[in-house]
């Protein structure tokens, strides 16, 4: 700073008001002291000026995947968010969703100094009184049960499985076959426990569960061993429904006049699946956002928030779904 306060003829204060956008400098004065900064390949010490002021602007992001739809979209979307506040994010991929992983992954976000973290949870790990985030630490998590705990935000995960489920038998299918997700996760957990309360609300049979892991390539493997009396399933993501489109096509069962079928997410593609698929829209922007807002406002209050924030989701009705077949 010394260097640069010569090059450009002005005091020290001077230089520190300009690299820390402070107004009231001349603008004269500001160029002359930017280009000196630029000749002499100055840049302000970010960390030093985050300790003086008791703030790092970056926030941290712990997930254990990136390998799924929701946890992209979600990532994506606290970027942008903190973005707009004038905050960066740094990422820390979990390789093993254990205790002594997380607890490393808070160790290691904390050497890098971060103002607050948000974690993408795909399993029920925060869910069980195994684990516990350090205190202190201003913390909002997504897709978990852990409200109790933590401040929470997810998708109204229930809400969408019952939509798609009411939506089928309003067509007249008797009863409607799951393609669940993972067991180990929560928002799998979810749809599924919602899929099977309406059914039983609604006094009709429960099929047996498929499992899948989300991918297209799982969908298409349960399809294939989709017995001939299901005229309606439910798959907990449209990844999973593209693969069973796939396999109920090569088994020449007509979508929607034979079979029809629901997501989950609304992706970008699913408008654009032969035929077009119904399914259940996520807003992950408001997810993301919401999140942004959440740890913000507990490192600007200074307190820990509890609970859970649902994001409301809806069903869009396309063309892979229909009356069943006469006599079904």
């Amino acid at each position: 700073m010394a260097d640069v306060a010569r090059r450009a003829g002005v005091s020290s204060q001077t230089v520190s008001r300009v690299s820390n956008g402070h107004t009231g400098v001349v603008e004269e004065t500001r160029q002359r002291v930017l280009t000196a900064m630029q000749e002499l390949g100055y840049r302000p010490n970010s960390a030093a000026r985050a300790l003086k002021h008791g703030e790092f602007r970056t926030l941290g992001v712990i997930l254990f995947t990136l390998s799924t739809t929701g946890n992209v979209r979600t990532l994506e979307a606290i970027a942008d968010s903190a973005a707009r506040e004038g905050y960066a994010i740094t990422l820390l991929p979990v390789a093993m969703p254990t205790r002594d992983g997380v607890h490393g992954a808070f160790t290691r976000l904390g050497e890098l100094a971060v103002d607050g973290i948000i974690v993408i949870m795909e399993v029920h790990l925060l869910d069980s009184s195994t684990i516990s985030l350090p205190p202190h630490v201003q913390v909002v998590v997504v897709d978990s049960d852990a409200g109790a705990r933590y401040s929470v935000v997810d998708a109204d995960q229930r809400g969408g499985a019952q939509a798609a489920v009411r939506h089928l038998l309003d067509l007249g299918h008797r009863t409607v076959w799951h393609l669940a997700g993972p067991a180990d996760s929560f928002a799998a957990q979810r749809r599924t426990d919602a899929w099977r309360d309406v059914l039983e609300q609604a006094d009709r049979s429960v099929p047996q569960l498929l499992h899948g892991d989300w991918s297209a390539e799982s969908g298409y493997r349960a399809g294939q061993s989709l017995p001939e009396e299901c005229t309606a399933i439910f798959a907990a993501n449209d990844q999973m429904a593209l693969g069973l489109l796939r396999a109920l096509n090569e088994r020449g069962r007509r979508v929607p006049e034979d079979v029809s079928v629901v997501g989950f997410d609304d992706i970008a593609e699913a408008a654009s699946f032969i035929p077009p698929l119904t399914t259940v829209h996520q807003d992950f922007a408001e997810v993301g956002r919401r999140c942004v807002d959440g740890v913000l406002r507990q490192i600007r209050n200074n307190a820990t928030e509890y609970g859970v924030t649902l994001v409301p989701t809806r069903l869009v009705v396309r063309d892979s779904t229909a009356p069943p077949p006469a006599g079904r």
